[in-house]
């Protein structure tokens, strides 16, 4: 199937995609615990008949079962080294399934679609698998499903973005065939690891995937936002495959609220939201599905949007880039040149001040980060890679990837887990040819330099030329203007006394001619000459008057930041008032060291418009703020947090001192701001993972008295027949750091062993973890033993499909959405 096939098809109908494979597959037989993928290959006939019970419910893509068919999955079962095997065979039997429905023989074409999911380890910084060692995961089994013809492929049921990103580009550099991608949003509408549904399909349509959605996650009622958000954004078809409502236990069975006639009703909605492919999920059936086709049978594709947005991405947000809009500023101080500190430490792999300069830019306002490595001494490529890695960890403004060398820039938009800004293109030929196809490869914009290889423009004419030679290059490889900002080229005003009239000249004729967004560098304008922040707030406020859209310049300016704000205010932008006033009046109170005016519980003052740039930002108003230990938590700081533990003790702090009044305020800090989702999973992690390195430091040295007051004793553990741990592992790191004595099971734990091991131990709690629908009744069994045993440890259940409904029904003591609330639910059974 080529992109254009794909295409095609879907613009010639609404296309139905099949419904859930597991929970059919369970309820005609498969046990608990087995590994799907071979007991699948073991029954090939029970899955046929269930896809073809899909096909003749209409549905034209078909999912071959090789849902965990990577090898870090086949190999918690033991069964890596059969991954050829598995994910060839499965691929064979769905379009064995396809054979015998003779769909082809009636005129219908079926296309089976090979599935990806995640792998269940998390990527470098937060965990330890590299992002290359993930795509080559992917790549070994995208190759065993092409041996056997697969159509198109499907990466499903995601909740990384980065994760995404290396699926895809497992794909994209395999073969050329037709990608979906679609994620599991929570509640709140954003992924696990804190992605929003705007900010996923910004990032993956601009790396080249055929169609984004949305799987799992809810029923079809609560997915229409999620497909509204992202239709906003979209420039490809829109998926998705809800779960037949919630699972609900109904006389020891788990089944779905969600009937087929409501299901069909309410999923015709995601088309007249948006999407432009309809499926099922968890615990539907091929009767929803067929119900399904027949209300959607009538309606008529949406074109697919050709108005690109013009915006760059972290890995949990968007900016808009707005020709009209605000003004933006790009931070130029992570920059090792004339900084003699940085350049040492760079020599010494250390990122200290990368990272200061990182918050304190946020800090003063800055909208989009520049990070540049190039100095001697360092491998330019290594130190752009960390760089990266770590500020993307810590802050939520877009970044710009600045390098003299192509490769650099290649390596920095490959890890780089949102769409990010080349700085930049200038009509070198084969350094351009270069740069836009990576531009293109990664989805990232770019700033146009307008150089050639015979230097500066001699004049306003040539520079107009070089700008439409680089915007036709572009264009002609799929990229488009509003993947462009053009650099204005500021010379320095006392060589040139026309400088500032041409750079206005050239963001005139980019914004009303061209209709791009332009970018200054905007010191270069005063060079030479003395006190240059008048010179250059001047020039800046000429610049914006005619149309420019952002400048590279150092945040920490007042004069500068202030007449950026003021130019907002007085062209009339939206909340250019608010923002005028809340800068110069919370800059006055730096300047002054007045008191904050009062915050609201998000911490803005109330005049403040949302802003969500910086990850802690002014969340925190402890006292504790500035110790060196209480932020390291606060920021995830695995680097130093032992350095700096040890430091605290030689200043004569006992180690008690810094577990009770650091650390854990540290971590309850984190807490709230993961309950107020300004945190998400990855911040959670790095935090509780600093904390532990800590812990791990003072243990040896506290009093046995103080190493045995513990809160409680718990014992956790992932039920039998599930093998998913990541967040049953986090509630294990965050009890432990509360000071909890915890006993961690692990995966896949018969629920005799679980009560065994709690009378042993004389549990105060028993937690218990699911994730799929398959195991949530084990749950169920572990309280009917704990009560029969006559144990007066109190059951706690969480995990992905659980709900607190459901934790009512089988007799739990307790629901934890989520680590944080896992936490406070075990203090209060506690009496903490």
């Amino acid at each position: 199937m080529t992109r254009k096939e794909f295409l095609d098809l879907i613009n010639s109908k609404i296309v139905l995609l099949d419904g859930a494979t597991g929970s059919n597959l369970q309820k005609r037989g498969m046990p608990t615990g087995v590994c799907p993928e071979k007991w699948i290959l073991e029954n090939s006939r029970i899955l046929i008949d269930l896809q073809k019970e899909y096909i003749a419910s209409g549905s034209d893509i078909l999912y071959a079962p090789t849902f965990s068919g990577n090898r870090i999955k086949l190999g918690e079962y033991g069964l890596a080294d059969e991954i050829e095997d598995i994910n060839r065979g499965l691929v064979r039997i769905s379009k064995k399934a396809i054979e015998e429905s003779n769909a082809e023989k009636n005129g219908r074409k079926v296309f089976v679609a090979g599935d990806l999911t995640m792998t269940g380890e998390q990527l470098y910084p937060v965990g330890s698998l590299q992002f290359e060692e993930l795509v080559d995961i992917y790549k070994e089994q995208v190759a065993y499903m092409l041996m056997e013809g697969v159509d198109l492929f499907v990466i499903e049921t995601m909740m990384s973005l980065s994760e995404c990103r290396a699926a895809l580009l497992a794909v994209k550099e395999t073969c050329d065939l037709p990608v979906m991608i679609t994620l599991t949003f929570e509640e709140n509408l954003r992924t696990l690891n804190g992605t929003d549904p705007a900010t996923a399909i910004m990032v993956l349509q601009n790396m080249g995937a055929d169609a984004v959605g949305v799987n799992c996650s809810t029923g079809p009622e609560k997915m229409c936002e999620v497909v509204k958000l992202m239709k906003e954004y979209a420039t490809v078809p829109i998926a998705a495959k809800p779960n037949a409502g919630l699972p609900v236990l109904i006389e020891s069975e788990t089944v779905f609220d969600c009937g087929p006639e409501e299901f069909s009703l309410e999923a015709k909605k995601l088309v007249e939201a948006g999407a432009s492919m309809v499926g099922g999920c968890c615990g539907t059936t091929p009767e929803h599905i067929h119900l399904l086709s027949r209300e959607i049978s009538s309606l008529k594709p949406r074109s697919i949007s050709k108005n690109k947005k013009r915006a760059l991405t972290t890995e949990r947000n968007t900016l808009n880039i707005d020709l009209n809009g605000k003004f933006l500023i790009v931070g130029e101080r992570i920059n090792p040149t004339g900084k003699k500190k940085l350049q040492e430490e760079l020599k010494a792999g250390n990122l200290d001040t990368v990272i200061t300069m990182a918050n304190e830019q946020i800090e003063n306002g800055a909208d989009i980060l520049d990070i540049n490595m190039g100095m001697n001494g360092i491998d330019e490529k290594d130190s752009m890679v960390n760089a990266v890695q770590e500020v993307a960890a810590i802050s939520n403004v877009p970044l710009c990837i600045d390098s003299s060398y192509v490769s650099v820039i290649e390596a920095a938009l490959r890890i780089y887990p949102g769409r990010a800004l080349i700085n930049s293109i200038s009509l070198e030929k084969n350094k351009c040819e270069q740069l836009l196809s990576i531009a293109k490869k990664y989805g990232a914009m770019f700033i146009l330099l307008p150089v050639s290889e015979k230097g500066l423009p001699k004049n306003i004419e040539e520079k107009k030329e070089i700008i439409q030679t680089i915007i036709h290059e572009a264009e002609k490889i799929g990229l488009t203007k509003e993947d462009i900002i053009v650099d204005g080229l500021v010379n320095t005003i006392g060589a040139n006394k026309n400088a500032a009239k041409e750079t206005v000249e050239t963001i005139q004729y980019c914004k009303e001619e061209l209709g791009v967004a332009t970018i200054i560098g905007l010191s270069n304008i005063s060079f030479g000459l003395p006190e240059r922040q008048f010179i250059n707030s001047t020039f800046l406020a000429f610049a914006v008057q005619a149309g420019l859209t952002m400048a590279i310049a150092n945040p920490a300016q007042d004069l500068l930041m202030n007449t950026v704000y003021a130019a907002d205010l007085l062209r009339g932008k939206e909340e250019g008032d608010i923002r005028y006033i809340h800068r110069v009046t919370s800059r006055l109170m730096v300047i002054t060291g007045s008191k904050p005016v009062n915050r609201d519980e998000k911490g803005k003052s109330p005049s403040s418009p949302s802003d969500n740039r910086n990850l802690i930002g002014e969340n925190s108003e402890n006292s504790l703020d500035s110790n060196p230990v209480y932020e390291a938590v606060i920021k995830g700081n695995k680097r130093n947090i032992v350095y700096l533990v040890k430091k605290t003790l030689e200043e004569g702090k006992a180690p008690s001192y810094i577990l009770d009044h650091l650390l854990i305020p540290a971590i309850n800090q984190v807490g709230i701001l993961f309950d107020k989702q300004i945190y998400f999973l990855p911040q959670l992690i790095s935090s509780a993972e600093t904390m532990k390195l800590a812990i791990e430091l003072l243990e040896p040295l506290l009093k046995k008295d103080e190493k045995e007051k513990h809160l409680g004793t718990i014992v956790l553990a992932t039920v039998s027949g599930d093998i998913h741990d990541i967040g049953k592992n986090l509630v294990v790191l965050m009890l432990k750091n509360y000071g909890f004595r915890v006993i961690d099971l692990g995966k896949d734990v018969p629920s005799k062993k679980i009560i065994e091991v709690a009378e042993k131990e004389k549990a105060d709690i028993i937690g218990l973890s699911a994730l799929m629908t398959t195991t949530m009744l084990e749950m169920k069994e572990v309280i009917r033993l704990n009560k029969e045993t006559g144990l007066n440890a109190k059951v706690i259940i969480g995990g992905a499909v659980i709900t607190q409904s459901y934790a009512d029904e089988i007799g739990a003591d307790g629901y934890g959405k989520d680590a944080g609330e896992t936490v406070m639910l075990a203090k209060k059974i506690m009496g903490l």
